[in-house]
């Protein structure tokens, strides 16, 4: 087996066990990873239409999970008052306390054994990985607002920069956000 079968089969063989790992605490994968990404969602891309190109799922797929996480009591729509077809997504302190027990957790500890340069390498070859996959499934390339080619830095005080799509100010929090008009910028 060369080296590249190997790291695909490694990778498929612990999506599996993330998947499993994941019907837990009256949950399902799909429903674990709408709560992780609502919660790292910026205010552009919290919305159902945006998860469901994160998560390559139908918007009817997504519709039934998010129904499940509001009847569960993890997730509200917010409705713009401007237009109301625009539905914002946002964890209700319950759906905060839910990730509190996410069942990847253990795999941020398995993880946490890699040394900090190897890490950095893992973590490079992973992005560099799901960067091509994207390209060749024609899929959003989903990433954080720091790292994008829209940021424009401002040097004004507590302000992240500008998003050059929106012309809006970011905050420093607001810039390891994911963003679904994320294009990596190859200067950072």
């Amino acid at each position: 087996m060369t080296e590249t079968h190997e790291i695909a089969v490694l990778l498929n063989r612990m999506s599996r066990i993330a998947h499993a790992a994941q019907f837990s605490h009256g949950l399902n994968p799909a429903q674990w990873e709408a709560l992780r990404y609502i919660d790292r969602a910026n205010r552009y891309s919290a919305s159902p239409s945006a998860l469901a190109e994160y998560v390559g799922a139908t918007k009817g797929t997504v519709s039934q999970t998010l129904i499940s996480l509001e009847s569960k009591g993890y997730v509200t729509r917010v409705r713009d008052n401007c237009d109301r077809r625009k539905v914002t997504l946002v964890l209700t302190e319950a759906g905060v306390a839910m990730l509190g027990k996410d069942p990847l957790d253990q795999f941020v500890n398995a993880a946490d054994s890699i040394g900090g340069q190897d890490r950095e390498m893992v973590v490079s070859a992973l992005r560099s990985m799901l960067n091509d996959l994207c390209l060749r499934q024609g899929a959003r390339n989903f990433g954080v607002c720091g790292d994008c080619c829209h940021l424009r830095k401002s040097s004004e005080e507590g302000c992240g920069g500008n998003c050059g799509i929106t012309g809006d100010n970011l905050v420093f929090e607001e810039l390891d956000r994911l963003c679904a008009n994320f294009e990596r910028s190859e200067l950072r």
